[in-house]
């Protein structure tokens, strides 16, 4: 289960953010960008989330994730879009693969691999304003 050392690392960095920024009153919310081919499950990182962030200073914030769409490009054929999808496996959904939908050559990832911290929403011990931090 990745999710758990995914929401381990970012609770880790927003509490690091919070703690170089004493103004800060409370996090209302964290935005993760979270790539296509990472393979995370968004529920049980919301769920680690959740459970990691009790009995600490971002108690009550949310997790908010945004899906990044895969991008691949393939040497062979100059292809350069969306994935081909294995449609047959045993899963939710389609599972993207390293098959050109063009030409069946091997592709290179070249977005939709990544997991990052987006934003951090927050408000202020000055005016109770929520203010993005990215």
């Amino acid at each position: 289960m990745h999710e758990l050392s995914i929401a381990s690392s970012v609770v880790e960095n927003v509490l690091e953010f919070v703690s170089v920024r004493q103004h800060i009153n409370k996090v209302l919310a964290v935005k993760l960008a979270i790539g296509e081919f990472s393979h995370v499950e968004a529920e049980q990182l919301r769920f680690c989330y959740m459970a990691i962030t009790r009995q600490t200073s971002i108690q009550d914030s949310t997790l908010e994730i945004e899906t990044v769409e895969a991008v691949v490009r393939c040497e062979e054929c100059s292809y350069r879009g969306r994935p081909k999808y294995w449609d047959d496996a045993l899963s939710v959904g389609p599972i993207p693969t390293l098959q050109c939908p063009n030409c069946g050559g091997t592709v290179e990832v070249v977005e939709g691999n990544d997991c990052a911290i987006k934003s951090i929403r927050f408000t202020t011990e000055d005016d109770g304003l929520a203010i993005p931090a990215a």
